[in-house]
């Protein structure tokens, strides 16, 4: 199928486009640009009167959405509820995360990821388990007695996601040496969280392959002035990739700021760690038997921890320029391009392009979504929405 939407204010990545007419062959961009004539072959044209096309938002850390947990349901029809959630503010492209959890939920999350991307699940970029390789001393909201050390076969179950990405978060300090090469050179994306490891813990990681921090300052050990700790070492190194949650409860504005002019342009992430009450009206959740709560947009236990959050991508856009005080250009580019090429997929993703997939989000002048393409279906028009 070929469809053009005309009269578009494109953001191609990089650069602005006015009165734009985007071409899409089947899931791809065919061409973007300007007096564009309609090919005769084309079978929609749709009029976005103005409105801003930009590449789809990639979310590395979803932990639920739509009312549903990932660790409550780990089945192909729990990821699409989550997915179908976010897709209403604009994320086009998912690492639903599992959190600390037993080895035969990690089993079955894995197998029920196997399974939705043997059906192309819109949306669904692969998986991203989050502990239970981590460090007990950060151990944030998740389960004390769950967090362990990594089991004889665990490589197996890590890296037996084929055709999707895989992301663990693990505690280097925690993991014995070459563990994370191992991962790394069986195509695993690994990161640092809830880690209490001192700069040289993260030096040796980075030398066996690791490339990203798990929601920078959150449940690692801080930079302090004789010891630099995982956040010294997260801005310090060039080449590794940094998740941030912009909700304004996790970290302070002024320290997110001074952090991404710390860091190498490029290598910052929007993330939401978004929770079950996202894309729902509920506002608690169950996790580990306990009840979360979501209050002012805050998700916490009863005692006040914090518990994941009730994040958005396109709030967290909008609240990297409000709060932090971004280009609206890099606030976006945070949403899409700097995660897909964290991913390995900049070469299709991230960008409105030709070649690129047809990865789309209609904004509005206020920065809320009107409509989202995955590879270039539209999910307003082919009720992929719920």
């Amino acid at each position: 199928m070929k469809t053009a939407l005309t009269n578009a204010h494109v953001f191609t990545g990089e650069e602005w486009i006015d009165a734009a007419t985007v071409i899409i062959n089947d899931t791809i961009v065919e061409v973007v640009g300007t007096s564009i004539a309609i090919p005769d072959n084309v079978d929609c044209v749709r009029n976005l009167n103005g409105a801003k096309l930009v590449p789809g938002f990639i979310d590395v850390q979803v932990n639920g959405g739509g009312g549903v947990m990932f660790n409550q349901d780990t089945s192909p029809s729990g990821l699409r509820s989550i997915a179908r959630a976010h897709r209403h503010f604009g994320t086009t492209g998912m690492l639903p995360t599992l959190i600390t959890d037993d080895r035969p939920v990690m089993e079955s999350a894995v197998s029920a990821m196997q399974q939705a991307i043997d059906n192309h699940e819109p949306g669904i970029l692969g998986i991203h388990l989050e502990g239970p390789y981590l460090n007990q001393v950060r151990k944030g909201v998740h389960q004390e007695d769950k967090i362990r050390s990594m089991e004889a076969d665990a490589l197996d179950l890590l890296s037996s996601l084929k055709g999707g990405k895989t992301l663990v978060t693990l505690a280097p300090e925690k993991n014995t040496s070459g563990i994370i090469r191992q991962l790394v050179e069986r195509g695993v994306l690994v990161a640092a969280g809830h880690t209490a490891g001192v700069y040289d813990d993260y030096q040796a990681a980075f030398s066996e392959g690791l490339s990203c921090f798990t929601h920078l300052f959150n449940a690692m050990t801080p930079m302090e002035s004789r010891e630099p700790g995982a956040v010294g070492a997260a801005l310090d190194n060039d080449d590794s990739w940094c998740g941030l949650i912009v909700d304004g409860y996790h970290v302070h504005s002024a320290t997110l700021r001074n952090a991404i002019k710390a860091k190498k342009r490029g290598k910052m992430m929007l993330v939401t760690d978004a929770m079950a009450t996202v894309g729902s009206d509920q506002d608690f959740f169950e996790l580990y038997g306990q009840k979360i709560y979501s209050r002012e947009g805050r998700c916490t236990t009863a005692e006040g921890v914090l518990a994941g959050a009730h994040l958005d991508m396109a709030t967290a856009v909008r609240n990297a320029v409000d709060m932090l005080g971004l280009s609206h250009d890099e606030a976006l580019r945070m949403a899409s391009l700097y995660p897909a090429e964290f991913l390995g997929l900049g070469n299709e993703l991230g960008r409105i392009e030709k070649g690129y997939r047809a990865s789309m989000v209609l904004l509005n002048d206020a920065g809320l979504v009107l409509d989202t393409w995955i590879d270039g279906r539209d999910t307003e028009m082919d009720g992929l929405k719920s």
